[in-house]
């Protein structure tokens, strides 16, 4: 027994020399370069505005689609939209510029008060999600009905190449149609028979 005392004495205190010199380790590397590297890390992202490092957005040129009186075709007009961070917030953004209307003598294929509530992309469709105003403020006839939903069809696939087909909602919902002649129980195709030439 007086010989496991003193072994035993001897083993705890090396182990607390251990435990000493380890933590001593710690603290050294910690205060030293590994602190370093965290502050200037933190000082390098709290110097320079949120997205600087990476570039922000560019501007984008779309083509829109308006309806012609003249001869009720859809007719091309170039607009600048601001960078977005993602290609359904683009997409979003061309419809809302669609909605806005045009800046010529073109006839605005959607009612003024239609809000864009959400675009959202699955693989090739873009689901647009409009508000109920895109039905309860415009009367639509078969040619106005096409125009107004093909002007959205077309300008989205015009300049979204990845989009293929575009997919109406109706305040979250899928409708059989806006105003009783175009199916949307469907995505939809482009159709370049209606751009004129």
């Amino acid at each position: 027994m007086t010989i496991k005392g003193p072994r035993l004495t001897n083993r705890r205190l090396l182990l607390a020399a251990l435990l000493v010199v380890l933590a001593g380790l710690v603290i050294i590397f910690f205060s030293s370069g590994g602190g370093e590297t965290i502050r200037a890390m933190r000082e390098t992202a709290a110097g320079k505005p949120r997205g600087e490092g990476r570039g922000r957005p560019k501007a984008k040129e779309v083509t829109l689609f308006f309806v012609s009186e003249a001869d009720g075709l859809l007719h091309p007009e170039s607009r600048e939209i601001p960078g977005a961070s993602s290609p359904s917030e683009e997409v979003e953004q061309v419809v809302r510029e669609l909605v806005k209307g045009s800046r010529g003598s073109l006839v605005a294929p959607l009612p003024s008060e239609t809000r864009v509530r959400q675009v959202f992309l699955v693989k090739d469709v873009a689901y647009v999600d409009l508000s109920r105003d895109v039905i309860d403020r415009f009367a639509y006839g078969s040619s106005s009905e096409l125009a107004a939903i093909y002007a959205v069809v077309n300008t989205i696939t015009a300049n979204f190449k990845a989009v293929k087909r575009v997919a109406i909602l109706v305040e979250g919902s899928e409708k059989e149609t806006l105003g009783g002649h175009v199916d949307l129980s469907r995505p939809l195709l482009p159709q370049p028979s209606l751009v004129a030439k």
